[in-house]
């Protein structure tokens, strides 16, 4: 079989891999690049080619890789945090650590007694 052959693979798996390489040229890759990645996500996924011809049992699908893409830094890539001045980051970073040490001390309100009052 010739490296590259796609006769092993269920109509699933083909179908899998169009998807996801749809979703690859929408974010702006060349075709071949997103072509390349669709079938590297799906044999992450199924561990390649499940057509009849090989030995063995099956084995169950893995969707981590899929779920994996476009989750660190968002669609802006951190350009959202980068786009505000200084004072505000600076301000935020103060915020977040003086509620992290009030909750590991113990002092912060909880939501229960909040709700009371």
């Amino acid at each position: 079989m010739p490296r590259g052959d796609k006769s092993k693979y269920t109509e699933k798996q083909q179908r899998q891999a169009e998807h996801i390489e749809e979703g690859y040229e929408e974010r702006g890759l060349p075709e071949d690049e997103a072509e390349r990645r669709a079938w590297a996500t799906v044999n992450a996924m199924t561990g390649g080619g499940k057509e009849a011809g090989g030995s063995g049992r099956g084995k169950k699908i893995n969707k981590a890789p899929a779920r994996k893409g476009g989750r660190i830094g968002g669609p802006r890539g951190g350009a959202a945090s980068a786009a505000r001045p200084a004072a505000a980051r600076s301000a935020s970073a103060k915020k977040a650590a003086k509620t992290r040490a009030a909750k590991k001390r113990g002092t912060k309100k909880s939501t229960a007694s909040r709700a009371s009052s």
